[in-house]
């Protein structure tokens, strides 16, 4: 199916990039590929002092050029979130790309019917050109699935699709985290929606390149367990996923404190431990075999 475009949009597309303008024309490329035709393309230059601004000008009116100074991707993408017309927002990360069918497989589960839509679809991995094979742990799935949000980030930015009302329900990116904004979003959206998905591998997401979060950003579950923390403080989080949130706040904080210990950081480590000491407590007072 070719999907026409209209006056307005129905999904806003957004392009968060910085000092990747060799990799970003991947990326609005696939974009413009796509079968369906109902999108708008904001790319957001997040102070790049690269060639990026003259690549983005190439490309006259297939896409709007968003500039802002240096502030991180999620404030790229919020800033790209209230610039957006659309009641749908999908995210791409500049080092990834669309298979050309990507949109239109979930624009066809949308119902306007139902306000809160979120839609993942299944990718492929690849590493230096090469296909990474993806474990177990690993698989995607749609519906209600909290506590596996909990243990790993299962949804990837590129692959989403969010309607506005989500949004404006439970807040954008957390600009206050220098990494696992996603695996932040994702359990704030997990905690109270159910997730569409799409078992078709319509997202190729290229690993490797050395200015990613993973690759520049140690320790990465210090901000898995802040999200934690902040979903902890959720007043209407149920009781069962409340305890799921404890469970998986301690094991990353005994991660992270053996981390820092082999790295001869004693007062962290015992930061983290103490931590873990303190919700334990409270798991163990909850009554874990309590239904909820």
């Amino acid at each position: 199916m070719v999907w026409q475009k209209n006056a307005l949009p129905l999904v806003s597309v957004i392009i968060p990039t910085f000092n990747r303008a060799h990799l970003v024309e991947r990326a609005i490329n696939s974009v413009l590929m796509q079968t369906f035709a109902d999108f708008e393309l904001i790319v957001v230059d997040d102070g790049s002092t690269d060639s990026t601004p003259d690549l983005l000008s190439k490309y006259n009116r297939k896409l709007s050029p968003l500039l802002q100074e240096h502030r991180g991707v999620s404030a790229a993408r919020n800033a790209g979130v209230r610039h957006s017309t659309g009641p749908l927002v999908a995210f791409l990360d500049s080092d990834d790309e669309w298979r050309p069918e990507k949109l239109s497989r979930q624009a066809l589960m949308y119902n306007e019917q139902t306000p809160f839509f979120i839609c993942h679809t299944d990718e492929t991995w690849l590493r230096d050109g090469k296909e990474v094979p993806q474990k177990k742990i690993h698989t995607k799935q749609g519906g209600k699935f909290f506590e596996r949000a909990l243990e790993r980030c299962l949804i990837s930015p590129s692959s989403v699709m969010i309607s506005r009302a989500v949004f404006d329900r439970i807040g954008c990116f957390d600009e206050s985290l220098p990494a696992a904004e996603d695996y932040d979003l994702w359990l704030r959206i997990t905690a109270h929606h159910e997730v569409e998905f799409v078992p078709e591998r319509l997202v190729i997401k290229h690993g490797g390149s050395p200015d990613q979060l993973s690759e520049t950003t140690p320790a990465i579950d210090r901000f898995r367990i802040q999200a934690i923390l902040k979903i902890l403080r959720d007043p209407g989080l149920r009781s069962d996923y409340r305890r799921a949130a404890i469970r998986e706040l301690v094991r990353k904080c005994g991660i992270v404190a053996s981390g820092c210990k082999k790295k001869a950081k004693d007062q962290e480590a015992e930061h983290y431990l103490e931590l873990a000491r303190t919700y334990q407590t409270l798991y163990d007072e909850s009554g874990q075999d309590q239904p909820d």
